[in-house]
C-alpha cells in the first residue's frame, strides 16, 4: 500500500486524511441542507400565522 499511487511511505496517512476530510465536508453540506429545509418550514409557519418579514412592505408602500 505504501507505493500505492506513488505516495511513498505515508500513503496510508494521506489517503486517510483525504477520506476523513471528504466525510467532514459531506457531513457539513448535509447539515446545511437539512437546516435550510427546517428554516424554510419555520418561516412558512410564521407567515401562515400572519407574522411577516420586516423587510417586506406592509401594504400600500408602508414600512413595518
Amino acid at each position: 500500500m505504501s507505493t500505492l499511487l506513488g505516495l511513498g511511505n505515508h500513503g496510508g496517512f494521506i489517503l486517510a486524511a483525504y477520506g476523513l476530510t471528504l466525510l467532514v465536508v459531506a457531513g457539513l453540506v448535509g447539515w446545511i441542507l437539512v437546516d435550510h429545509r427546517e428554516q424554510k418550514r419555520a418561516l412558512a409557519d410564521l407567515e401562515r400565522r400572519g407574522i411577516g418579514r420586516r423587510s417586506r412592505p406592509q401594504g400600500r408602500g408602508e414600512a413595518a
